[in-house]
């Protein structure tokens, strides 16, 4: 794997820095991407103080400009990428009742207009070069409804499931695969500092097995669906959720 890039958003903390962590130890050579510049920057340099295998970038991805610088920087700097991992997202718990335009706005920005984003560059760039892998990260609150983490959020997320099977179809004949993963409550700070605890009790409750999933697992499948081998996993969601849905 060590002639690999990949460039994983949302990788300064929580699920995103997990998963960079597992491409990096599948032998990638790795970018992490976030707003939060120093955070990331900070992560990258714990994976590889050399650089040599590990970057950080700051990209706000709720701008197609910024895709473009990102993909044209690891371009010049280790000659190609060959997956991306549109793992960013943001939400605060609103009732769906109260959620205001502008809280809408946000959600949708940061979940969903990313993954359209960082598909339509990185879609484009590895059709011309007839080879590549996007996995986007979805929830299962964008599968079932659920409004935990806000009714936007899984609007959000149901959206970036129709997405991945639009882009999907569309790269297919250029050998380019996209993917998505469909995680459940995961045992990360995020989720208890972003769930009402009543509801967190709610959700373990209602677990089959009792607990939260493993963020070390969604990224080991992120790592699974972005090597070259996976040319025939493509426009497939992969439910990692416990057993909360299935189908």
């Amino acid at each position: 794997m060590s002639d690999r890039v990949v460039l994983i958003t949302g990788a300064a903390r929580g699920l995103g820095a997990v998963v960079a962590e597992k491409f990096f130890a599948a032998g990638y050579r790795v970018a992490l991407a976030d707003i939060a510049e120093e955070a990331v920057r900070a992560h990258a340099h714990d994976l590889d103080p050399t650089g040599a295998r590990a970057t950080g970038l700051k990209l706000d991805v709720t701008s197609k400009v910024d895709f473009a610088a990102a993909r044209d920087a690891l371009v010049t700097q280790w000659g190609k990428v060959d997956a991306l991992v549109n793992n960013a997202g943001a939400s605060k718990v609103v009732p769906v009742m109260e959620i205001t335009a502008e809280q809408f706005d946000q959600v949708i920005d940061v979940n969903l207009r990313s993954v359209l984003f960082g598909c339509q560059v990185f879609g484009q760039y590895f059709a011309a070069r007839g080879a590549g892998r996007i996995v986007n990260v979805a929830s299962l609150a964008g599968q079932n409804g659920g409004s935990a983490t806000g009714a936007h959020y899984a609007a959000a997320k149901g959206g970036t499931l129709t997405l991945t099977k639009v882009f999907a179809r569309d790269l297919a004949a250029s050998g380019v695969t996209v993917n998505a993963i469909s995680p459940g409550p995961l045992d990360l700070p995020i989720v208890y500092e972003s769930v009402a605890p009543e509801k967190l009790k709610q959700v373990l409750a209602s677990l089959p097995g009792g607990r939260l999933g493993s963020a070390q697992f969604v990224a080991d499948a992120a790592v699974l669906l972005a090597s070259g081998d996976a040319h025939f996993a493509n426009g497939a969601c992969w439910d990692i959720n416990g057993g909360l849905y299935m189908r």
